[in-house]
């Protein structure tokens, strides 16, 4: 699989932050598409010319956006990790309580990413490198955890623990049924202990 190359990023002044606070909020509670520069100068409290001034163009602010997006979930994760026991399984668990958490405190409409996703599937935008690449991050986070699990089933364990974390993403955005994170990670708990048996 390869690694997307990553976006150029921007210095933030304190201008440039307050559109990209404005930004991240109406992006993730409207749509990327159904924003408009205007909306988000307004919202921030600048000018239009002052965001192009920062930003350059509406994509640029797009690349911020879940570029921050994404740097706050993985140091959120990580926190979640590093509170873990040292053991494989329970840093799989420790992977959906995390989600569980972030989904809770900052994502009622689900994963950023795979909304993102929805309005963005050409890989020339700069932004989709962010996209694809968290997604390809969080395979091979959960694909290194199995190894120390099974060596040699490492893959498809992998796949099988992305697929249902990514599925309980979806779901929890959804809202078709309630806390789909923790039954995700009820059906996790009992894969590894299968796993494990099978050693």
């Amino acid at each position: 699989m390869g690694t997307a190359e990553k976006p150029r990023r921007i210095t933030m002044t304190p201008g440039a932050l307050r559109v990209l606070e404005a930004a991240a909020r109406l992006f993730y509670e409207h749509g990327i598409h159904a924003v408009g520069v205007d909306l988000i100068a307004a919202e921030a409290g600048v000018t239009k010319k002052t965001l192009y001034d920062r930003f350059g163009a509406k994509e640029q602010i797009v690349v911020e956006y879940l570029a921050d997006r994404d740097e706050r979930w993985r140091a959120f994760l990580a926190q979640h990790l590093d509170a873990a026991p040292p053991v494989a399984s329970a840093r799989v668990l420790a992977v959906f309580d995390a989600s569980r958490a972030w989904s809770e405190e900052n994502s009622s409409k689900g994963c950023s990413m795979v909304n993102a996703h929805a309005e963005i599937s050409d890989p020339s935008h700069p932004a989709y490198p962010i996209i694809i690449g968290q997604k390809q991050w969080m395979l091979a986070l959960f694909t290194g955890l199995a190894e120390e699990i099974t060596p040699d089933g490492a893959a498809h364990l992998g796949r099988t623990l992305m697929l249902l974390h990514e599925g309980a993403l979806v779901a929890h955005g959804l809202n078709i049924f309630p806390d789909p994170i923790s039954h995700a990670r009820e059906q996790a708990q009992t894969l590894l202990a299968t796993t494990a048996a099978k050693r």
